[in-house]
């Protein structure tokens, strides 16, 4: 597990902790100082690198190892379903009043009347390719299994997402919600994905390293324009686009575990990264949209797709470590 923050509660010591499970970029070092100077607490931050991560972190111990998690809306519904989460009350989070009208009232962030996320952050799925490697922007994701680029092809070691890019690139109407003949379907194109790829990615920093190290000419981007941000900053002679299938597109909110040891100062933070500084570095830092500035390249002709909850995560998540591995799934 990874930590951030250099100091731990010492025995006997009166400081709180605060425990935030986050994505990479969240949190980083020089904002949790400026919240543990602010609360005088100390904030441990862990981080996760796949949505099946995410959900076995949070969901252990029924909630309670971390007070405030960073979670898709798609990831949300099923910690809600589960009885994972606790309302957010947005009277002790004054800065919502700054965030953008599209992000003040999403159906998805509520559930009986009552809230439990707040959005913080979002991007596309686009696809990043190699200008010295692919003279012509790819128009399509189906490129990713494109013989010419046999070895050359970045993709995220995510269960959920793959299964639905795989749909869309098979023509399923709701990628989303597959019956058992399209995830036959679906795993038959993954296999032929995993035979295309040079590697599977988890991190944003990882991608650079491959990048630099390797021969690569297509990337599916999951982290968005993030990763875009992370490369050109490394140098490297890339181009970015949304597909004309569309693009996956997520959108990244706080919530409160049932298990906070201290849900006041978890609404403390959520408050704190709904501020300026937070706001800024994950658009400076981090390339990644914020909800309280207008962000990044897309157009209106771009086709965005939301994320949705899936049919089966857990199903999707045992199929996609066989395929990974090599192993020929059993459906």
């Amino acid at each position: 597990m990874l930590l951030l923050g250099l100091l731990l509660a010492l025995p006997g010591s009166a400081r709180e902790v605060l425990r935030v499970l986050a994505w990479p970029g969240y949190a980083e070092r020089e904002q949790v100082r400026l919240f543990e100077k602010q609360h005088d607490v100390n904030v441990v931050v862990s981080y996760v690198t796949s949505d099946d991560e995410l959900w076995r972190r949070a969901s252990r111990n029924n909630g309670s190892n971390y007070d405030v998690v960073a979670v898709n809306t798609a990831e949300l519904q099923r910690l809600i379903n589960k009885k994972l989460l606790q309302p957010v009350l947005p009277a002790q989070i004054p800065n919502l009043k700054k965030q953008l009208a599209p992000y003040q009232a999403i159906p998805a962030l509520s559930r009986n009347g009552k809230r439990f996320a707040v959005p913080y952050a979002h991007s596309e799925m686009g696809l990043i390719y190699n200008r010295k490697l692919v003279t012509t922007p790819p128009a399509t994701m189906a490129e990713l299994w494109n013989p010419r680029y046999r070895g050359k092809v970045l993709a995220y070691d995510g269960s959920a997402h793959n299964f639905t890019i795989a749909a869309m690139q098979l023509g399923i109407k709701d990628p989303f919600h597959l019956s058992e003949q399209d995830m036959q379907r679906a795993v038959i194109k993954l296999v032929e994905l995993r035979n295309n790829v040079l590697a599977f990615y988890k991190t944003p920093e990882e991608v650079v390293d491959l990048f630099n190290e390797s021969e690569v000419a297509l990337i599916y981007a999951n982290y968005g324009e993030q990763q875009v941000s992370l490369l050109q900053k490394a140098g490297a002679d890339i181009g970015y686009v949304i597909p004309a299938e569309g693009a996956l597109a997520w959108l990244d909110c706080w919530a409160i575990l049932r298990g906070a040891k201290n849900p006041s100062l978890a609404h403390a933070w959520i408050n704190f990264t709904l501020d300026r500084e937070m706001s800024r570095q994950l658009v400076e830092e981090q390339g990644l949209g914020n909800t309280v500035q207008q962000f990044g390249t897309t157009t209106e002709s771009d086709r965005l797709i939301w994320l949705e909850p899936v049919e089966d995560a857990a199903a999707r998540a045992t199929l996609w470590e066989r395929i990974r591995a090599g192993r020929k799934p059993a459906l």
